[in-house]
C-alpha cells in the first residue's frame, strides 16, 4: 500500500470520525459514537504509518486495519443508519483484524533493521 493511501485514508478517518462524533452529540444512534471513537483513534495510526518510510509489515498492518475498520464501523452505521447490518458477522471479523492489525505493528517493532531504515 503507498505511503500516500494511507495518509489519504487517514486523513477520510479522522473526517468520518468527526462527522459522526457531532451526529452522535446530536442524537445519532446507539451505535455511531462507537463508530466514531474507533475510527478517530485509528487515523493517528494510519497517519503515522503512512508518513514513516514504512516496512512491508507496517504497510501490511495498515491495509489490515482499513479493512478492519471498514467492516467493523460499518456493520455499526449500517445498523443505526439502515437499519440492517452489513453482512452476518462483519463487526467481529473486522474487529478481529483490528487486532491482527495492532499485532502486524507490534511485530514490525521486532524485525531487525536494515541499514538506512
Amino acid at each position: 500500500m503507498n505511503n500516500r493511501i494511507l495518509v489519504f485514508i487517514a486523513g477520510l478517518c479522522g473526517t468520518a470520525g468527526v462527522v459522526l462524533s457531532a451526529s452522535a452529540s446530536h442524537g445519532g444512534g446507539t451505535f455511531t459514537g462507537t463508530a466514531a471513537s474507533f475510527l478517530l483513534m485509528h487515523a493517528p495510526v494510519l497517519l503515522a504509518i503512512g508518513l514513516l518510510t514504512a516496512n512491508r509489515i507496517l504497510h501490511a498492518a495498515g491495509l489490515i486495519l482499513t479493512v478492519g475498520l471498514v467492516l467493523f464501523c460499518g456493520d455499526l452505521l449500517m445498523r443505526d443508519f439502515v437499519g440492517n447490518r452489513l453482512f452476518p458477522f462483519a463487526a467481529p471479523t473486522g474487529g478481529t483484524l483490528l487486532i491482527a492489525g495492532w499485532l502486524a505493528i507490534a511485530l514490525a517493532a521486532l524485525r531487525p533493521a536494515k541499514t538506512g531504515e
